[in-house]
């Protein structure tokens, strides 16, 4: 089964045809919402709104853990990912979408494994490629049929957040080899990853980085949130495709 996480500006699908709302107890806690059964075009997904249907939880907030074994718990194998970012490279300016391949993980103290606890073995997961490339050659395929470009790959560095970057901070993500900077990338796909799921993502640069394009001296909030609503129409055409990839 698929499922789909939807980020900031994609609190449901409205291509979605919904048959179910399901509550799922984990041993972790709850989830950030009921996950949303449907089907697009005829064919079964899930969905969960990362933020909480309301856009409530800031991204330090969101319970990793109990989204990730909620849907593994349902019968999820394969997932799609969509994370609002900034774009670091002059190229990656606001409308880009990213289809990363790497992550850059700066996040502390969130809860970032299932395997803790003095009854639970120690057990290292290859996190060498932290993205499933079934899934991301699956995305690409969808934005093709969409008509959308995109970027084949990216390094996706993960910030603490909710406060954004200084310049200072983004200077050094570039010297990292970030292309793109966000605050929900892990420990997502981490858990996923302990899991078995098959997880991809899809970034969506809805603003320059702090220091970058017309963000040079500060954030242009208002410009986000514009950006927001035209990009997450685009994905959502993209997103039918998986869905319907997904299902042949």
């Amino acid at each position: 089964m698929l499922a789909i996480i939807g980020g900031s500006g994609l609190t449901q699908l409205a291509n979605l045809e919904i048959t179910r709302r399901q509550v799922v107890r984990t041993p972790y806690g709850d989830a950030s919402g009921p996950l949303t059964f449907g089907h697009i075009k005829e064919h079964e997904v899930v969905f969960l709104a990362r933020h909480g249907y309301g856009h409530t939880l800031a991204p330090h907030e969101i319970n990793y853990r109990a989204n990730l074994w909620a849907l593994h718990d349902q019968g999820v194998t394969d997932v799609v990912s969509v994370a609002s970012v900034g774009g670091i490279p002059a190229d990656h300016g606001p409308g880009t979408l990213v289809i990363p391949d790497q992550i850059l993980d700066y996040t502390y103290g969130r809860k970032s494994t299932y395997f803790e606890g003095s009854e639970a073995p120690v057990t290292h997961i290859d996190f060498t490629e932290p993205y499933c490339d079934k899934m991301r050659r699956l995305c690409m395929q969808a934005a093709d049929l969409a008509g959308e470009k995109y970027f084949d790959a990216g390094v996706y560095a993960t910030m603490q957040g909710p406060r954004l970057e200084t310049k200072a901070e983004v200077n050094r993500l570039e010297r990292d080899g970030a292309t793109i900077v966000g605050m929900t990338g892990m420990p997502e796909a981490a858990l996923a990853k302990e899991l078995g799921l098959c997880y991809a993502a899809i970034g969506v640069v809805v603003n320059y980085a702090a220091g970058r394009g017309n963000n040079a001296t500060a954030i242009q909030f208002d410009e986000i949130g514009r950006e927001l609503e035209r990009s997450m129409h685009r994905v959502r055409a993209i997103l039918e495709h998986v869905v319907m990839i997904h299902a042949d």
